[in-house]
């Protein structure tokens, strides 16, 4: 068995960038398929991880990296500060935003509208963070293969900086008929999760700087490129994080939070499947404290978002939708997913949601399950 994954893997090292890619469609199973077979894929509903130039990651069931069981909080903390700063949501600055990330044409992380959008994220991201002067880094993390960078904020924790802290979404929109020529204005998928993270780091960064206070973690807000391409950018980042010997404790995922199907049955869908756990059990505890709205448990199957490429290098992650999975936004991928079809206060409800979990877990004493007994 592993001379057939050594094989797999000899022979996608052998392979030219973007001839044929290496998908794993479920764990440990994978196909070889061309550029325009991916697509066609997602158009059939097949969630991938593209892992053609993460060789190190060919690895069977059995051989999979082990995701660390921390113990995480059983209780808030931090009720007066989040409830206060939340208070502070500004959907007006969150719709003018978005209004701005789906004006670029399409943010296909191949295409230069959307290197241009990746530029002006970047932009508003040192906008935001400019009143922390060097106690923020912001790291471009550029990608073999496309132009489109990831973003990297980083707040470097006071006192255990090397346990990190991850709010996550990706930047790139895709029409799957023609992602290369048709308009992809992502509103939901993912221009709500992108803005729902810059309006919580927002919030924190004002925290911060009108009170000197800094998290005994390291904060990171990261914003992926080429999700829509399979993971691809989370890949590249969490596969160099896991070789670099990083330590990640906690990542929560900001995939699509802006579609209300039904106003009458409002509710946040909390992902229970290829996530962590006892992470998602705190992510609960959040909700129930912080949240206006309650959540229900949802699957989203294999590779659903970028979560899955921390947990595949052994990172603890959970993911949080707009909605239960089959009652969420039916026109992503598409010109349809506009911002007209949102909710800016069901968004607001997402920004609770990372305000409180950065509070929580900024100052949590990360220890494993094994060592509490």
């Amino acid at each position: 068995m592993k001379f057939g994954w050594f094989l797999l893997a000899a022979s996608v090292a052998a392979l030219p960038f973007d001839s044929l890619h290496v998908l794993e469609i479920e764990e440990g199973k994978t196909i070889m398929v061309r550029e325009t077979e991916k697509w066609s894929l997602k158009r059939k509903g097949v969630q991938f991880m593209d892992i053609t130039n993460f060789p190190k990651l060919l690895k069977s069931k059995d051989e999979k990296a082990v995701v660390p069981v921390y113990r995480y909080p059983k209780e808030t903390q931090c009720d007066e500060i989040v409830n206060s700063l939340s208070k502070g949501v500004d959907k007006v600055s969150m719709h003018d935003n978005l209004a701005k990330f789906t004006s670029f044409y399409t943010r296909y992380y191949k295409s230069d509208t959307g290197y241009e959008s990746a530029v002006w994220l970047s932009e508003k991201l040192s906008n935001i963070t400019s009143p922390l002067n060097n106690d923020v880094v912001i790291e471009h993390v550029q990608h073999k293969g496309w132009k489109q960078f990831s973003i990297i904020v980083s707040i470097k924790g006071a006192q255990t900086p090397e346990n990190i802290v991850v709010m996550g979404s990706h930047q790139d929109s895709m029409n799957l008929l023609l992602p290369s020529i048709l308009a992809a204005p992502g509103a939901d998928d993912d221009g709500s999760g992108t803005v729902t993270n810059l309006e919580a780091l927002r919030l924190y960064v004002e925290h911060l700087s009108t009170t000197g206070y800094r998290p005994n973690n390291t904060i990171e807000f990261h914003f992926y490129s080429a999700e829509e391409g399979g993971l691809l950018g989370s890949l590249d980042v969490f596969t160099r994080y896991a070789e670099e010997n990083k330590k990640v404790v906690a990542m929560l995922q900001q995939d699509m939070t802006g579609y209300v199907e039904d106003p009458e049955n409002e509710h946040v869908g909390v992902i229970t499947d290829y996530t962590t756990p006892g992470l998602t059990e705190f992510i609960k505890l959040i909700i129930r404290r912080f949240l206006d709205i309650p959540y229900v448990e949802t699957e989203c199957g294999y590779a659903c978002s970028d979560h899955g490429s921390a947990t595949k290098n052994g990172f603890p992650a959970s993911f949080v939708i707009e909605s239960e999975f089959n009652k969420s936004n039916k026109y992503i991928h598409s010109t349809m997913d506009t911002l007209d079809r949102l909710s800016f206060d069901h968004m607001a409800q997402h920004v609770r949601l990372v305000v409180g979990s950065l509070f929580e877990l900024g100052n949590w004493e990360f220890k494993l399950e094994e060592e509490t007994k």
